[in-house]
């Protein structure tokens, strides 16, 4: 059989794993200065953000190039062996 995968880096990748991933790379401070959305910087929450993120076309857009940008500088990071690692989640399973 064919082993059929997508090319697409975002594949399987849900946003709330984006915004995981980013939070724990970069915390909310840096990521309100990264992407200039206030659901970053006011109160921020993993809920809040996907609320907003999923309304909001341009800020979602955003938020994936800030993620893709990112993969290579993730790969580089000390994975913690408590924690899930958010950059493998949802890849080649």
């Amino acid at each position: 059989m064919n082993d059929h995968r997508s090319k697409d880096p975002l594949h399987g990748v849900t946003l709330e794993m984006q915004i995981n991933a980013l939070v724990a790379h970069y915390g909310w401070a840096e990521l309100g200065k990264l992407i200039n959305i206030n659901c970053f910087k006011s109160d921020p929450s993993v809920k809040s953000s996907l609320k907003f993120l999923r309304r909001t076309p341009w800020a979602r857009a955003e938020v994936e190039a800030l993620y893709l940008d990112s993969l290579d500088d993730f790969a580089t990071d000390k994975p913690d062996d408590s924690a899930p690692n958010p950059w493998t989640m949802g890849k080649d399973k």
